[in-house]
């Protein structure tokens, strides 16, 4: 893995931050002021189910927030069967947190419930079925290339074994064509798995979001945020 790619002190990081144009990011810019961008766009993607999954994400506990920020006790699952089989959940847990590992700044795609998100987003009726089978197709490639190369699923190999098929798979304009498959699995999961992170009450506070509370005297967008978008009051009035 690149020097870049270490920069959260040897974490399992963000292989995940292989953009799809494959330039390194920015100095300046974090992997989560990348994955914001990423989870935006997934949650867009993914259509009106996953903004009502969204909507009922997974507090820091893997709880189902309710709108205004309170959670059930009952968590995401409910009466629904879960979607993974045992393995897939295990692999699943390891994945996402390569994609959002725990930093300085705030807990892993785990930690904020992640992988329990996607499995309440994948059991809902109202998911495509072909949505289901990308992702179920996609966990399981991702074995078959660990098995073919370390002799074991991906969860039980070693974090040299993972890091060396995620490689291979994260950055689309390097990956060889025989990789099309597992790029395409990869980018569509670091989607998913940036929608749920940051549709989760861990991964608002890391974008310091301040929506969802009440304004009680409204004295317009302050200074500093107009100058940072370039904009007036008095451009917007003409």
């Amino acid at each position: 893995m690149s020097d870049e790619a270490r920069e959260h002190g040897g974490t399992p990081d963000a292989t995940a931050r292989g953009a799809a144009d494959d330039a390194p990011a920015p100095r300046g810019v974090s992997r989560r002021d990348a994955l914001r961008v990423l989870g935006i766009a997934g949650v867009a993607a993914a259509g009106a189910g996953a903004v009502g999954a969204a909507a009922c994400a997974p507090d820091s506990a893997g709880q189902l927030a309710r709108p205004g920020g309170a959670a059930t006790a009952t968590g995401l699952t409910g009466t629904k069967p879960p979607y993974f089989t045992p393995h897939e959940r295990e692999t699943v847990t390891v994945l996402v947190d390569y994609i959002i590992p725990r930093d300085a700044r705030s807990g892993s795609a785990t930690d904020a419930g992640v992988p329990a998100w996607m499995d309440a987003f994948l059991s809902d009726p109202d998911t495509e079925d072909s949505q289901r089978q990308a992702i179920r197709g996609g966990l399981a490639w991702l074995d078959f290339e660990t098995r073919r190369r370390a002799g074991v699923p991906f969860a039980q190999a070693s974090d040299a074994a993972r890091r060396g098929v995620l490689d291979d798979i994260a950055y689309p304009k390097r990956a060889r064509p025989e990789m099309s498959q597992g790029v395409a699995f990869f980018n569509r999961f670091r989607d998913f798995t940036a929608s749920g992170f940051f549709s989760s009450q861990m991964g608002q506070k890391d974008l310091q979001y301040e929506g969802n509370v009440a304004v009680p005297v409204w004295d317009g967008c302050p200074p500093a945020a107009l100058a940072k978008l370039g904009v007036s009051y008095e451009l917007m009035a003409t």
